[in-house]
């Protein structure tokens, strides 16, 4: 029987948060589950609101992952049907590509859960070609996908997908390049117990140009450096690099800083910022800085921006999960929203002024 014969779920993209995020989480799950979505009001809180080309190339790319007749997929579309035909098909590679700047973490984001499980897992790795923009505003850069989020799936639920960034593209021309290797597991993935966070032990980080004076890139460095410091961390476990990206690696001109910083129990903490036109580097360095203090601040165990892309991986692992975060952010309400949606994931919310505790008892997902 193919999914085909059920009736779609119905979910109102407006929601809550109401823009792409919703829509990934959606789609991803759909794809695993083969349970068939029909989105309305799709980004209903953006202006404009409809699809982007680069919410389109991510739904055509999980399409093709999962076999799925796609309706409405057009830019500015409002609506979409979703029908997945089989189960993600893994150890096989995909190309995705808005031919736009749009960001190629999003990429990533939609099809990464797709891809993770496969009833062979002895199979080789599936990979991704992603193109567009690395480092792209309104959405994670690509070096904090790299080094906060990877390594979260390394430490607590024993995924190994690893990541080249062939080259870089920036707004507005886009022409990024980056290659992914995901591993399949048989699942389900473990829960993760994570209420811990202990001392900050070190800070790296990157502060990079391309097609602009080094100088910007060491601005920002220092401006970083001084904020870090006067928020009472030494400076000797500091270590930042100032990297002017060659012609050859980058395509077109941009600029931004992103930093984490590691602590005692095995968390990842990030923060980070674009350089933009008129905007000094040194308040692009000190703005990176403070939202890292910020996250830090909090005492959680994750950042406001890992807070909800680890709500579907909690949804789909098995056992209760139970993870310190900051203030709960809307984004992660919308997650939460979406994942109780489409599968019998169960979560609850403890808040403080200061922090949140999110649990979840998640559905133990094997493909």
């Amino acid at each position: 029987m193919t999914s085909e014969v059920q009736e779609p779920v119905k979910l109102d993209g407006s929601t809550l948060e109401g823009g792409g995020q919703l829509l990934r989480i959606a789609v991803a799950l759909s794809a695993l589950l083969s349970k068939p979505i029909a989105i309305d009001n799709i980004r209903g809180n953006r202006t404009p609101p409809g699809l982007k080309l680069q919410h389109a190339a991510g739904l055509r790319l999980v399409a093709e992952i999962c076999s799925a007749r796609l309706e409405g997929c057009n830019p500015g579309s409002k609506s979409i049907v979703f029908y997945p035909f089989v189960k993600p098909q893994t150890s096989k590679s995909y190309t995705a590509d808005p031919g736009t700047a749009g960001s190629i973490a999003l990429l990533f984001q939609v099809s990464l859960p797709c891809l993770l499980f496969s009833s062979a897992p002895a199979g080789p790795p599936s990979e991704l070609i992603l193109r567009g923009g690395t480092n792209a505003s309104h959405a994670p850069q690509v070096d904090y996908t790299e080094h906060v989020f990877l390594p979260f799936l390394r430490r607590h639920l024993g995924l190994q997908p690893s990541l080249n960034v062939v080259k870089r593209g920036y707004y507005p021309r886009g022409g990024g390049e980056v290659h992914v290797s995901i591993p399949p597991v048989s699942g389900p993935l473990p829960a993760v117990t994570l209420t811990k966070r202990g001392p900050v032990k070190a800070v790296h980080g990157k502060s990079y140009v391309a097609g602009l004076p080094k100088s910007l890139a060491e601005s920002m460095r220092n401006a970083a450096i001084t904020v870090l410091t006067e928020s009472g961390l030494p400076e000797d476990i500091i270590h930042i690099d100032a990297v002017r990206e060659t012609p050859s690696d980058a395509v077109g001109s941009g600029s931004g800083i992103v930093l984490w910083a590691d602590t005692e129990d095995g968390c990842v903490i990030g923060g980070s910022a674009l350089g933009r036109k008129k905007v000094d580097p040194a308040h692009v360095g000190s703005t990176a800085a403070k939202e890292l203090v910020e996250n830090i601040a909090h005492g959680g165990c994750v950042d406001e921006y890992m807070q909800d892309q680890m709500i579907i991986l909690l949804a789909l692992a098995q056992g209760t999960s139970r993870v310190k975060a900051g203030p709960l952010t809307l984004h992660t309400r919308t997650a939460i929203w979406v994942a109780e949606q489409l599968t019998a994931a169960k979560f609850r919310i403890e808040e403080t002024e200061t922090h949140s505790i999110i649990e979840c008892d998640g559905i133990g997902y094997t493909p």
